[in-house]
């Protein structure tokens, strides 16, 4: 993502400073993001999006041909999995797609420190392994493997693992609530 930021941003027409106002981030945070050293969170990649004025796709993926079918490959979409916290996108990077899939694997370490995320549209979190702690505003929901959870996203929302096994989710979010 660091590379296609820095150029979205420069095609743009706007600084750093610029950006991260409009995105309601710190300049340092958004520099370490274009230079690699940081990932946003997915609310941090849509409203990176939003202030850019681009579709969410254009700062993962990659422009596709007219096939209405787009197919990732476990190889493609493996980057940085050993991270934790860092969203490995697995489907929704295609210009013209109205939701994304991501594959999160939370860290225990990122729980105190992040912030919790909003953003428009909806939201499915479905847990693949581990158990995740979901804080949705005031609520908090112990979710383990097979356990779904569909929400506006616009409620303040936050996933934590609880433990120190790894836990992995898929999180699959409406870019487009307007249709």
């Amino acid at each position: 993502m660091s590379i296609k930021l820095k150029l979205l941003r420069v095609q743009a027409g706007l600084t750093l400073e610029a950006l991260a106002q409009a995105a309601d981030m710190t300049r340092g945070y958004l520099s370490k993001i274009e230079r690699g050293l940081s990932r946003p969170s997915i609310g941090g990649a849509l409203k990176l999006a939003k202030a850019l004025h681009v579709p969410v796709e254009a700062l993962f993926g990659e422009p596709g041909d007219q096939d209405p079918v787009t197919i990732t490959r476990a190889a493609d979409a493996r980057t940085n999995v050993d991270l934790r916290g860092s969203p490995r996108v697995v489907a929704g990077t295609s210009p013209g797609h109205r939701m994304l899939a991501i594959v999160l694997r939370p860290g225990e370490v990122e729980a105190g420190q992040s912030p919790m995320s909003h953003h428009d549209g909806e939201e499915i979190l479905y847990v693949l392994k581990g158990r995740i702690g979901l804080q949705l505003a005031d609520r908090k929901e112990l979710l383990g493997p097979g356990d779904c959870a569909h929400f506006n996203s616009t409620v303040p929302h936050k996933i934590t693992a609880v433990d120190d096994t790894t836990a992995e989710v898929l999180i699959v979010i409406s870019t487009d609530p307007a249709g």
